[in-house]
């Protein structure tokens, strides 16, 4: 089984992105899963090509993003994706759309094909905070999830695909008070929990709990 692995680099003033940080902690195999570590860029429809790129040649059985929430509290593997972009500052090629489809040909949405309540469950069990979050946002994070959902249902359908979100790691916040963190290893073990479950998930249902929503 192959994995593969993105985090966002720095953007919105950040000197660092938690998201790539913690993915290149990740070991090269978890649960028996193969590990494929990639970079994207923190912008609109580049980031989706270099992803694309990447899942035409290595074929994986899973496509996994990760991105940075500032502000928030927990994990956070994303339900859903809408087919919008709305951003509220530029990415860092300083593209803005407003109000702007994804894809013209996509679904309104699509949600993610990953086990997100058993992804919440394996994190909460080794001490991290979790919760399945129903909004990705309008940036780049919920067009990455939209874009991957989208590519795989059209070209790679046996392929899985999600988006997990991830609070800000503690250096962050030095200047930045009251707002929450989580350091750096403790996210990227968070991560690996997350992939332990969707490895264990790979051919079952998700599991069935009430609430476990917050966002």
């Amino acid at each position: 089984m192959k994995i593969l692995v993105t985090g966002f680099d720095p953007f919105g003033g950040e000197a660092i992105n938690p998201a790539i940080e913690a993915v290149r902690l990740l070991p090269d195999e978890i649960a028996g899963a193969e590990i494929i570590k990639l970079e994207i860029p923190t912008v609109f429809h580049k980031s989706a090509n270099v992803v694309r790129e990447k899942a035409l040649e290595v074929k994986p059985d899973v496509i996994l993003n990760i991105g940075q929430a500032g502000g928030r509290a927990e994990l956070t593997p994303e339900r859903v994706a809408i087919n919008q972009d709305d951003a509220r500052i530029p990415d860092n090629e300083g593209n803005q759309p407003i109000d702007v489809f994804i894809q013209n040909d996509g679904d309104p949405a699509y949600f993610a094909t990953l086990p997100v309540k058993a992804m919440v469950q394996a994190i909460r069990q080794a001490g991290l905070p979790a919760s399945v979050s129903n909004t990705a946002g309008t940036f780049v994070c919920n067009h990455i999830m939209y874009q991957s959902l989208y590519f795989v249902a059209k070209e790679m359908p046996n392929t899985k695909a999600g988006f997990m979100h991830i609070p800000f790691m503690t250096q962050q916040v030095v200047d930045k008070p009251n707002v929450p963190s989580m350091s750096l290893n403790d996210i990227a073990k968070g991560i690996e929990k997350a992939i332990e479950a969707i490895v264990e998930y790979n051919d079952k249902e998700d599991i069935k709990v009430v609430g476990g929503a917050t966002h």
